[in-house]
């Protein structure tokens, strides 16, 4: 499980649109974090992660933020927002990497953001990107003219060059923290998903109690996959934004491409996922393969209607019956009403989150198992076709998610309805009420286990 700091020093990068930032980010943290695509303005929120920069001079962990374009001209009329999420990271940053780009060369918008940044209550650093080849170390000195003291530092984020003299003075220049021995303590991952305005962003900003994410009316406002660190009772926790998720033939560019897988990774990597839903839309093709996603990757599942205050109490009944109905097969996650808006049904949701994240943690023992297997065995034979199938014994090979190996004469002989109604039964008699479970059957004789279609 990933972890997070609270306590590491910031850098941020900033700098014009499409200079490299997100290269960089992705570069100091060793992972493809934020995306990365020739069109300028795809970062719209603030995407911090913690990097672990080792270079010559040593080695530290540090909480890395990458920004939006300063001076972006956004096609959805969002310009003033990435750039008040700008403002944000710079003020709370430690340090401040000024991205420029050597193959452009010097613009007067770089010279508007060194203006900017000429207040800043931080050092700052100034990064030339993209130096790659001997005809373009020319350029860089020609930087020198944004009146930045420090740098500049010729790099290329994309090919990794360079990096480790700005990694050095990135050390250097930090502040002493008081504990940077690694990754934190783990923390509960919570994803939340769902059709695009769902009411995502708005939810996290209540998480966090403060704006780190854009909420706009525009469709499509979240691209990058944002990792938020908030507390709830002494208690840290990560919410994962995610980008709404398109049908595949409404995809229109690459941005979108990327921004819709990141979000199916995010429900991977997530401890407990929050599908989030529009009580004054109907269900969608959309929620539907969310939520299946989810419960085929053994995650556990809150289904969380937005928007409660627009609607009363019969209308909240009939709105749960009616999930029931249609989303077949994991009737077992509970589902929430809430208004992300105002933060109401917000705790119940975070409560809820931590009774599922211990629920799938939990382990029984193999007495319990067996005796539990022998009743539902006996009840309800798995005998088939005149074969006669025999359950020997089981045991809880794995938590988080609940695996039980299950020990048969043939496996071939057990379908899937009998699994369902295994799963059912020990879902009902272990303490696993509302998480998704993983039955793996296994010939008595065979070392290898072969995943059974349980939920």
């Amino acid at each position: 499980m990933n972890s997070v700091r609270h306590n590491l020093r910031r850098v941020a990068i900033v700098g014009r649109p499409n200079v490299g930032k997100s290269t960089l980010l992705n570069r100091m943290c060793g992972s493809r974090v934020a995306i990365v695509e020739p069109t300028a303005g795809v970062t719209r929120d603030r995407v911090a992660v913690p990097a672990h920069l080792v270079c010559a001079f040593g080695e530290r962990w540090v909480e890395a933020i990458d920004t939006g374009g300063i001076g972006i001209v956004d096609r959805d009329d969002l310009g003033a927002d990435v750039e008040r999420q700008v403002a944000a990271a710079v003020e709370m940053s430690d340090l401040i990497l000024f991205l420029v780009d050597a193959r452009d060369g010097l613009t007067p918008l770089d010279h508007e953001v060194a203006r900017r940044l000429r207040g800043a209550s931080v050092p700052v650093l100034l990064v030339v990107n993209k130096v790659e080849g001997k005809a373009l170390e020319w350029e860089v000195a020609d930087f020198r003219k944004l009146g930045i003291a420090r740098g500049p530092f010729a790099i290329s984020a994309e090919m990794g060059s360079g990096t480790d003299p700005l990694f050095e003075e990135i050390l250097r220049t930090l502040p002493p923290a008081v504990d940077e021995e690694g990754p934190a303590e783990s923390v509960m991952k919570l994803a939340i998903v769902g059709q695009r305005n769902a009411g995502k962003s708005t939810l996290i900003n209540q998480l966090a109690g403060e704006e780190r994410m854009i909420v706009s009316e525009i469709p499509g406002t979240t691209r990058d996959a944002v990792d938020v660190l908030f507390e709830k009772d002494g208690k840290r926790f990560v919410a994962i934004d995610t980008a709404g998720v398109k049908r595949k033939r409404a995809i229109s560019d690459a941005i979108e491409f990327y921004a819709d897988a990141r979000s199916y990774k995010q429900i991977r990597r997530a401890d407990v996922v929050v599908l989030m839903l529009d009580l004054s839309k109907e269900l969608s093709v959309i929620d539907k393969q969310l939520a299946r996603y989810a419960v085929d990757h053994y995650k556990p599942l809150i289904i969380a209607g937005n928007k409660w205050d627009l609607v009363n109490e019969a209308q909240r009944e009939e709105f749960r019956e009616y999930l029931r109905a249609e989303l077949t097969g994991i009737q077992f996650a509970p589902i929430v009403f809430m208004t992300a808006l105002t933060g109401s049904g917000v705790g119940s949701l975070v409560k809820l989150a931590i009774e599922l994240y211990e629920q799938a943690r939990q382990r029984v023992s193999t007495g319990e198992l067996n005796r539990i297997l022998k009743d539902a065995t006996t009840a309800r034979s798995p005998s088939s076709d005149g074969h006669r199938v025999k359950i020997l014994y089981a045991t809880q090979a794995e938590s988080a998610p609940p695996t039980f190996i299950v020990f048969v004469n043939d496996k071939k002989l057990i379908g899937k309805d009998y699994l369902r109604y295994l799963t059912n039964r020990l879902r009902e008699d272990l303490p696993f009420k509302e998480v998704p479970l993983h039955i793996v059957l296994r010939d008595r004789d065979t070392p290898h286990a072969d995943a059974g279609d349980s939920r």
